[in-house]
């Protein structure tokens, strides 16, 4: 079974997504702007989620995390937590 580790902001709003977005392009750093803006548990952690398997996350989420290229933020991803800026670290 496939696993990787991800990081991810989570916030209410596609325009707040895009916002954040805009200050990690102009090279602000990702864990904190977790730590800063993100509504999950894991924001306290810069928004580490740790190791998972495929599945393990909703649909889009995983595919963002099993398809899309390594180390890039990807994003706003819409689920039904909210939008998501994500960047995987790992998959194997």
């Amino acid at each position: 079974m496939a696993s990787a580790s991800a990081l991810h902001i989570l916030v209410k709003t596609e325009k707040e997504a895009f916002s954040i977005l805009e200050q990690l392009k102009k090279g602000k750093d990702f864990s904190t702007l977790a730590k800063r803006h993100s509504t999950c548990p894991s924001g306290k952690r810069g928004g580490d989620l740790g190791e998972f398997r495929r599945g393990q996350m909703v649909k889009a989420f995983d595919d963002v995390v099993f398809k899309k290229e390594l180390l890039k933020v990807h994003g706003p991803v819409k689920t039904r937590f909210g939008y998501h800026l994500i960047k995987t670290l790992y998959r194997s």
